[in-house]
This record gives C-alpha cells, structure tokens and sequence, in this order.
C-alpha cells in the first residue's frame, strides 16, 4: 500500500503543507478552494495541475494582448502550482516528471518577460536560472546558489530569491540529481559539493557576477548538500542551511519520506544507502568558512536529527532558531528571511 493511501492522512498532508504552500508564494485562500473538494492524496496532483494550466492560459491571453506583466507574473505562478502537484511520491512518475518541465517551462517563460537578463545555466547533473539583481557595484553582483531539497524543486524558492534579489545578490536556483526536471533521469547525490563545483565552473566569465563572492544556501535536505558543499568547495566564501538535517536514521524516518526517497533513488537498498550517507558528524568540525544555521523550533521530523548540532561543532557557525517556526519555517517567514538575506549580503560584502 502507497502512503498515499494512509487512513487520515489527506487532512493532515494538507494542513501541514499550508505553511510550505505561503512560503512558495501560493495564495493561501487559492490553496485552501484547491484542496478542499479532495477525497484522496491521489487527487493531489491533478487538482494542483489544473490551478498551474488554469494560470498559464491567463499569462497566455495576457502576452497574446502585451500585458507583459500580467503574463509574467501568471507565468511564475503557475510554474509554483506545478511544482506544488509534484509533491507527493505519486506513483505516475511519468506525469511528475512532466509536472516538472511545466514548471520549468513556465518560469522560463515568466523570466523572459519580467527579467530578461536571467539566463539558463545548466551541465552536468544540474539545470538552473541566473538571476541579476537590478542594480550591481563596478566588481559585479556576488552569487548565491540556491539548492532545494528531497522533494522540492528551483520553482519552490521565489521568496527567498527575491529577497536576495533585492539585496544586489545575483541568484542561481538549481535542480540537482534527484530533483524538479532532473528527478526523472537521475537519482540523489549524497556527494553533492560537486554538483555545486560545476555550478560555479558555469558562472565564470559571464557578465555582471563576482566569482569572487559566492555562497550557497540549502532547504531542507539541501541543507544538508550545502554543508557538505561549505566543507568541500574552496571558492565559496559563506553558507546557509535552513532546516537542514544533520544525520538520518532510516528505520525512524516517516513513511512519506521513506517512499519518496526509495521513488528517487530507485529501490528500498539504494534509498537506505543513500539515507545512511547523510551525516555531517565527521565533517562539521571541516566547515569553517560563515555559516548560518536556521531552524525552526517545531520542525520535528521523526528519524532525522536537526542541524541544530551542526551549528554547535562547525567553529565559525552562528545558529537561528525561531521557536514558532515549522519545517522551512513557512509559519515564520518574517522572523528569518529578512534577517538571512541581510546576514549573506553582509558576509559577501
């Protein structure tokens, strides 16, 4: 039996997603008229589907009569409702994976609208966006590498882009193995510093960025990807976790995540190899460029210790813990995204 099947569980998924949903930019009034026909989780996707394409013929009436921001904006929207219908492990992968490329189509189209300097950057085992900030000093703009997690995607992260954005950081979201377009022909990357070093290979020489200035922030278990990057890759001068796990313990994980990870990985063995490799024990003591930890104090997820350690071991780590914040601390936005991008803009100068 799937999880998706699990007795009770359709209320429960919806109300626990309702912080990750604002935190993504969703209308939370559109969400809940979206969620509240359902009757199974397996309707989930379709339902989410709809809002993305319902979004996408409005930005497609809109550019065909040069609204441009209306279309741009609708566009971006839409690509955040078609990521949000992939976030299950649904067992159509086929349609996830093509949930995926309409969200990166529709933030393709959004940016080529209302950012026409952003540019597709992409290589081996990652595909993502540069985005310039408006404004950029003589040396050019510093970067951040923005990683998404088990299940998420570069779509989900616009409000942390933005407030980077506006903070005269340039903005490289990526999909890495395992993630948003990539999820269908790769699997997770414990050892993903390397997928952060081609990265930064692919940002040099291009106009208006700093090679010089970089950093990367990571969510969820892109948390965990950014840590091993700070503690691997020399060129990046701070890092961000952000409800990052420190280590995982398979036989404590929950069923959503078990099946999700076993989905990406390929079988039960591979994603139970995969879950025992993520562990910072050994190399949180190896971090010591600026780190900042941020966590949110009712951000509980059986079978996965906090990244609250890491901030005890790592030797130049600064820990922010809001107390009321859940997993990504979508319940909490004002209390640490303003005060982490300001933290980044500081640190890269």
């Amino acid at each position: 039996m799937s999880v998706l099947d699990t007795p009770g569980l359709l209320p429960a998924f919806i109300a626990e997603n309702r912080p990750r949903a604002h935190g993504a930019g969703l209308d939370l009034y559109e969400y809940a008229r979206v969620t509240a026909p359902l009757t199974s989780l397996h309707e989930w996707p379709a339902a989410f589907a709809a809002a993305g394409r319902r979004y996408r013929a409005e930005a497609e009436r809109a550019e065909a009569e040069g609204r441009t921001v209306t279309a741009g904006t609708s566009y971006r929207t839409a690509a955040r409702w078609f990521h949000a219908a992939g976030l299950l492990p649904h067992p159509d992968r086929a349609a996830a994976a093509r949930l995926a490329a309409d969200a990166d189509e529709a933030m393709r189209r959004a940016l080529a609208l209302l950012e026409p300097t952003a540019e597709r950057v992409a290589g081996e085992g990652f595909a993502g966006w540069l985005r310039r900030p408006a404004r950029a000093g003589e040396a050019g703009a510093p970067v951040v590498v923005v990683v998404p997690g088990m299940d998420s995607a570069k779509e989900e992260f616009h409000v942390l882009a933005e407030a980077l954005l506006a903070r005269g950081l340039a903005v490289l979201a990526i999909d890495g193995p395992g993630q948003g377009v990539l999820a269908a022909t790769s699997a997770p990357e414990p050892d993903y510093h390397h997928v952060v070093g081609r990265a930064l290979d692919a940002l040099a020489g291009r106009d208006g960025l700093d090679p010089a200035r970089t950093a990367v922030v990571g969510l969820s278990l892109g948390g965990y990807y950014a840590a091993k990057a700070a503690a691997h890759e020399p060129r990046l001068h701070a890092a961000v976790t952000v409800s990052g796990p420190y280590r995982l313990d398979w036989d404590g994980l929950v069923p959503f995540v078990t099946e999700t990870l076993t989905q990406r990985c390929g079988s039960p063995e591979a994603a139970r190899a995969f879950a025992a490799r993520i562990d910072l024990t050994a190399l949180a003591p190896t971090i010591t460029l600026p780190l900042l930890v941020v966590e949110g104090g009712e951000d509980r997820i059986p079978g996965v210790t906090a990244a609250t350690a890491l901030a005890s071991r790592a030797p130049n780590a600064e820990l922010l813990l809001v107390p009321h914040g859940n997993h990504l601390l979508g319940t909490a936005l004002p209390d640490w995204l303003p005060t982490t991008a300001d933290w980044l803009a500081t640190r890269l100068g």
